[in-house]
């Protein structure tokens, strides 16, 4: 079992910056990929950003150059550097951790922490 808990969302005018943080524990030796996603208000959860154990990166397209993402193996953290933020960046940022022990995989979800950017 892996539990995560996000925080460092808030609200932010236009062009602004956000740090989101999760911290995970429990078994994280078992992580393997982490990701932030984000679920606005009557759309389908996307993802946003993912970084592996050796840390591969990927951005959604709309996240490039403005996201960066990063992780502390150690600390058990992944953080989501989010600038020029826009207003349809705004949602529920959702911190993911994907796991393999003895072969078996695995998903785990933080609560979400919420994200607004306005005027």
């Amino acid at each position: 079992q892996v539990h995560l808990v996000e925080s460092g969302g808030g609200l932010v005018q236009p062009g602004g910056s956000l740090r989101l943080s999760c911290l995970a524990s429990g078994l994280t030796f078992s992580i393997r990929t982490m990701a932030w996603y984000r679920q606005a208000p009557g759309k389908e959860r996307e993802l946003v950003a993912q970084i592996t154990g050796i840390a591969d990166t990927w951005y959604a397209d709309a996240a490039k150059g403005r996201f960066t993402i990063s992780r502390d193996i150690a600390e058990d953290t992944v953080d989501l550097q989010m600038n020029n933020l826009k207003p349809e960046d705004a949602g529920l940022y959702y911190c993911r951790a994907h796991t393999i022990v003895a072969d078996k995989e695995g998903d785990y979800w933080g609560r979400g922490t919420q994200v607004t950017v306005s005027s």
